[in-house]
């Protein structure tokens, strides 16, 4: 039984909706599982933007930590300085003039020390 014109058409316009339909439909459910997917990304977006701001908090804080020590290291350097300026010029320089004669008397009392030290041993 040959087909008329018209139930050809009649018969391709429904194969042609059919497609589409299954086409729309699978397309609906892939964007219902995009959709999911997204929510759960937003989700874990908001965990994550949530621990960065405690983090952020956190290393903010250490900076400022970490600034205070800073500044107390630099106070304890100038001190340190100024320390070892004064021994240099009020107690190690004025002494130097008198180191050509103290160096020879330590030496010599050095190595009476010694000669005591062996003999006391040997004995």
């Amino acid at each position: 039984m040959p087909l008329t014109l018209n139930q050809f058409l009649f018969l391709v316009i429904t194969l042609a909706i059919v497609i589409a339909v299954i086409f729309l439909v699978r397309l609906f459910a892939q964007l219902r599982r995009t959709a999911a997917e997204g929510e759960k990304t937003l989700a874990e977006m908001r965990v994550l933007a949530r621990n960065l701001s405690e983090l952020d908090l956190l290393v903010k804080e250490k900076v400022e930590d970490l600034g205070k020590t800073l500044e107390a290291s630099k106070k304890a350097a100038v001190n340190l300085s100024e320390a070892s300026f004064l021994v240099t010029s009020r107690i190690i320089r004025p002494s130097s003039k008198y180191l050509p004669f103290l160096i020879p008397i330590a030496r010599f009392v050095w190595r009476q020390l010694k000669k005591r030290k062996e003999k006391q041993h040997g004995k």
